[in-house]
């Protein structure tokens, strides 16, 4: 048995019941629910989320990727910088990466003012921050593994030289 196998069918649909990954896994009932227990208990799995379009709504949030350049001195650590930003709500993922930038940080709000504001108010003003690059999401395709929208074609002219 692998604890990876449940986790992999948690993350395609977590609402799939401890009978369900009990058939696609070949175990038994008993042993799903004592893998999702451990796996809870050990802070492995952290939560369940549903995954939205946002598009398919009216009341619409506006989401931004923003990319982070620190400098870090003798006493601040990327951790110390991520533990800050990761406390505002505004702040739904937050990932330390390689590269050209230090943080990848995703921001929703409900206005790209909120969103704007935010960014040059609370994160801006971090003194490890030394510049702040936004990306708006001007629209979304896929998410978490989960293909969005109703599956039409491309709208836009196509170009052949």
């Amino acid at each position: 048995m692998s604890e990876r196998e449940v986790l992999e069918l948690l993350r395609e649909n977590a609402r799939y019941s401890t009978a369900d990954i009990a058939r696609m896994t070949d175990l038994e009932e008993h042993e799903v629910e004592a893998t999702v227990e451990e796996l809870e208990a050990t802070d492995v799995v952290r939560g369940y989320q549903a995954v939205v379009d946002w598009d398919k709504l009216e009341d619409e949030r506006v989401r931004a990727e923003v990319e982070l350049n620190v400098t870090l001195d003798r006493e601040t650590s990327y951790d110390d910088i991520a533990e800050r930003l990761a406390r505002f709500p505004e702040v739904k993922a937050l990932r330390l990466i390689s590269g050209d930038y230090d943080f990848d940080m995703e921001v929703e709000g409900d206005s790209i003012r909120e969103v704007s504001q935010f960014i040059s108010e609370k994160v801006a003003p971090v003194p490890e921050i030394t510049q702040t690059v936004t990306h708006y999401v001007m629209a979304s395709y896929k998410e978490n593994g989960i293909e969005l929208g109703d599956g039409e074609g491309d709208d836009r002219l196509s170009f052949s030289p």
